[in-house]
C-alpha cells in the first residue's frame, strides 16, 4: 500500500527572518519564522522544514534560538538544516526541538559524516539535502547532466547528483530533500526529470523541492516519484488555505494524501 503523500512548507531563514529568492539568489523578506510555523501547523501542514540558508556559506552554526522558538509553536515533525557538520550539531538540534536534521555541504565535503550520524541517531533522523542543477557550458560534465552544489547553491562541485543521492542512500540517510536550483522560486513547476532520475536510483523517500507556483504543479511531482512535496513561495505569498488546495489537487489526481 502506498504511503500517503506529505505536504511540507519550507522556511528558508537568514538572520532570523524567513526569506525567498529565485534560483537561491535575490532573497526577500517573507516574514517571522515563528509566526509562519504556527500558521502552517494550523493550516494542515504534515511537516515543516527550517533551512538556515546562509549558515554554511557564512561558516556558522544554525540559529538555535530561532529553532527552539519555532519548535515550541508546532506539533508536527520539524526538520532543520543549515550549518550541520556532524554528530554534535545534530545532537544540539534535537535537544532544541528538531525531529530531524538536514545536511548538505558537510556531507559532500566528508561523506563519512553520514555514517557517523546515522550510526549515532538512526537513519530516520538524517535528511540529505541535494541542491542539484543542470550542468552548464564550462562545467565539469556529469553522467546524468545534473551536478551537486553546496553553500546554498553558490558552489558547483562537479559531483553527479544522481550518483551522490544513491551513495548517500547506501550510507543510510533516511530521506533525500531534492532541491532543483534551476526551478527554485520560478513558480514554473517542479523539475520532473530530476525527480524521475533520483527515484530510479534510490528506494528511500524523496522530498521534491523547487518550482511550485500553483496547486496543479504538485501532482506531477508525485507521479514522477516524490513521496513528499515541499515549497516556500506558494505558501508564504499565497492564500491561507493553500495547503488545503494543494492536498485537494493531489487527492483529485488519484494519490493518497495525509
Amino acid at each position: 500500500m502506498a504511503v500517503a503523500v506529505r505536504v511540507i512548507p519550507c522556511l528558508d531563514v537568514d538572520a532570523g527572518r524567513v526569506v525567498k529568492g529565485v534560483n537561491f539568489e535575490g532573497l526577500r523578506d517573507a516574514g517571522d519564522p515563528v509566526e509562519l510555523a504556527h500558521r502552517y501547523d494550523n493550516g494542515g501542514a504534515d511537516e515543516l522544514t527550517f533551512l538556515d540558508v546562509t549558515a554554511s556559506s557564512g561558516n556558522r552554526e544554525t540559529t538555535f534560538d530561532v529553532v527552539r522558538r519555532t519548535a515550541e509553536e508546532v506539533f508536527i515533525p520539524l526538520t532543520v538544516g543549515g550549518g550541520v557538520r556532524g554528530v554534535a550539531e545534530v545532537d544540539k538540534l534535537l535537544r532544541f526541538g528538531a525531529d530531524k536534521a538536514s545536511i548538505n555541504t558537510a556531507a559532500v565535503a566528508r561523506p563519512d559524516v553520514i555514517d557517523e550520524i546515522t550510526r549515532h541517531f538512526g537513519s530516520q533522523v538524517l535528511v540529505l539535502s541535494v541542491d542539484a542543477r543542470r550542468t552548464r557550458d564550462g562545467d565539469q560534465p556529469t553522467s546524468s547532466g545534473f551536478e551537486v552544489t553546496t553553500h546554498g547553491g553558490r558552489t558547483g562541485t562537479g559531483i553527479d547528483a544522481i550518483a551522490w543521492a544513491k551513495e548517500a542512500a547506501d550510507r543510510g540517510v533516511g530521506e533525500i530533500l531534492l532541491n532543483s536550483i534551476d526551478a527554485d522560486g520560478t513558480k514554473d513547476g517542479f523539475d520532473l526529470e530530476l525527480i524521475r532520475l533520483v527515484r530510479a536510483a534510490v528506494n528511500i523517500p524523496i522530498i521534491a523541492s523547487g518550482g511550485a507556483g500553483v496547486p496543479a504543479h504538485f501532482p506531477p511531482a508525485v507521479e514522477a516519484g516524490a513521496d513528499a512535496v515541499l515549497a516556500a513561495s506558494v505558501f508564504h505569498f499565497g492564500p491561507d488555505d493553500m495547503i488545503a488546495q494543494v492536498k485537494t489537487a493531489i487527492r483529485e489526481a488519484g494519490f493518497e494524501v495525509r
